[in-house]
């Protein structure tokens, strides 16, 4: 095969795998500018809605770790194919659902369980078929960009569909979408075979998820229950604690634990583990924020709310674009430390216009700022975690590479969203600036994370057989 024909062939590859992220990413936060429509139709509040984003977020985060792993069992593409089948059926259900329980069943279990299977392929496929940094960097911009847009443009697509339609129609577009994924993804070669007699640790995938969805529930309960809240966090650290023990366990008995903890070892991984989370915390958490805030507090309505967010997409295209050339000429970690700086500076550049005045637009230079930022670092974060390792590990890195960044999806719901509705009602605006205080924080963290990341990305080193 001559070197054109090949770069054609990967960039046809590189098109449904950037639309599949898109698309998982656009149902996490376009739900935001459809609370009051969807609170109004399906007769619950915007707690209501908050959960159903949350535990569609946690189904993800707690499944991405089996996810990853049973690629290597059925195959990368063979998964991806039936995630999107899945989460098609979970759009439809979603959209024809008469209430609160039925859209949690479609949306965030099936179309949540559908992501979980075919996001890891998407990270495994484009480390395989993209060989040098140059290149992958290129190809991860490519997925990180429309998985960033698909985040920022949710709540505008979102609320042009749900004003010209209905919130119900945003659903049918998730549908659609997939059907095209699925036509353009007959292309895809799938670089490995698969290989049925490896083992899957059941057990393992159990405890991990379960340990995940305590957390994240308990987080949920602290505006209801201090006690509930404590037990529920309590509970899930001693089951991630017994994940541990588990995987452990199995490693020195010879057989494969769901997660090795070899992954763990890699300090330049663990390092942009980190940094991913918090990238997400803070971009899905300061949409949900934001996007609650404008609807509940300032009664804006979904095509409102959604153009507001216009300038955090376009600061978010715009960065993401300029990944790959920008990757060429700084190192990895010094575009990471530049994007929580500037995601940071977004948000308290915000919440300092918008505490001052009523004015719709007061909103976009912080989100313009907070989508520049968030943009700068989607990119290098990924490529950090994935060469790191070498493709016999691309399987599990992924997994729990997408797994760290869905958790921290969820916990900014979760976390800044609690402390938004516990006194929407009563102390909007302190709420308000305490939720992006919190968030500000945590890129302070990520920023400190980063700083600790090396110039140069070490090579990774193919394990012996054992």
């Amino acid at each position: 095969m001559t070197e054109p024909t090949a770069r054609t062939r990967t960039r046809g590859v590189l098109l449904p795998l950037a639309l599949a992220q898109f698309i998982c990413s656009f149902a996490g936060s376009n739900m935001n500018v459809m609370i009051n429509d969807m609170s109004k139709d399906l007769d619950t509040t915007v707690q209501g809605i908050q959960v159903a984003i949350t535990i569609f977020l946690l189904v993800m985060a707690a499944l991405m770790i089996p996810g990853g792993k049973l690629t290597d069992r059925y195959g990368r593409k063979r998964l991806f194919l039936l995630g999107l089948m899945v989460y098609g059926v979970g759009a439809l259900i979603s959209a024809i659902a008469p209430g609160l329980p039925v859209l949690i069943l479609g949306n965030s279990i099936l179309e949540g369980i559908g992501t979980a299977l075919l996001i890891p392929p998407v990270y495994i496929l484009t480390t395989m078929l993209f060989h040098d940094l140059g290149s992958r960097a290129k190809a991860f911009g490519a997925i990180s960009a429309m998985g960033g847009i698909g985040s920022a443009a949710g709540p505008l697509i979102g609320g042009l569909i749900t004003s010209a339609i209905s919130w119900r129609a945003a659903f049918v577009f998730q549908a659609l979408i997939i059907v095209v994924i699925v036509l353009l993804s007959r292309s895809i070669e799938d670089p490995l075979p698969p290989d049925p007699t490896r083992e899957f640790d059941v057990r393992g995938a159990v405890l991990s998820a379960g340990g995940l969805i305590l957390i994240v529930m308990g987080i949920l309960a602290a505006d209801n229950s201090l006690l509930l809240m404590l037990t529920l966090l309590g509970a899930g650290v001693l089951v991630l604690v017994g994940f541990f023990v588990s995987v452990r366990a199995k490693e020195r008995s010879g057989k494969e634990p769901l997660l090795s903890l070899s992954l763990f070892r890699n300090r330049t991984s663990n390092l942009g583990l980190i940094t991913q989370n918090a990238q997400w915390l803070m971009l899905l958490g300061f949409s949900f924020v934001v996007a609650s805030f404008l609807q509940v507090v300032r009664g804006y309505n979904a095509i409102e709310t959604g153009v507001i967010f216009t300038a955090a997409t376009i600061g978010l295209l715009a960065s993401s674009l300029a990944a790959g050339p920008l990757s060429k000429k700084f190192a990895q970690r010094t575009l990471i430390v530049a994007g929580f700086a500037l995601t940071a500076a977004g948000m308290l550049l915000g919440l300092w216009i918008v505490q001052g005045t009523q004015v719709a637009w007061a909103f976009a230079p912080g989100l313009l700022l907070t989508g520049l930022g968030v943009g700068l670092m989607l990119t290098p974060s990924v490529n950090v975690v994935q060469s790191s390792f070498p493709e016999s590990k691309q399987g599990e890195i992924s997994g729990l590479s997408r797994s760290v960044s869905n958790l921290g999806s969820s916990l900014g719901t979760a976390i800044a969203g609690t402390i938004l509705v516990a006194g929407i009602a009563s102390t909007p605006g302190a709420n308000y600036a305490l939720s992006t205080i919190v968030l500000v924080v945590v890129g302070v963290i990520g920023l400190v994370a980063a700083l600790f990341i090396p110039r140069k990305i070490p090579a990774p080193v193919e394990e012996p057989a054992s």
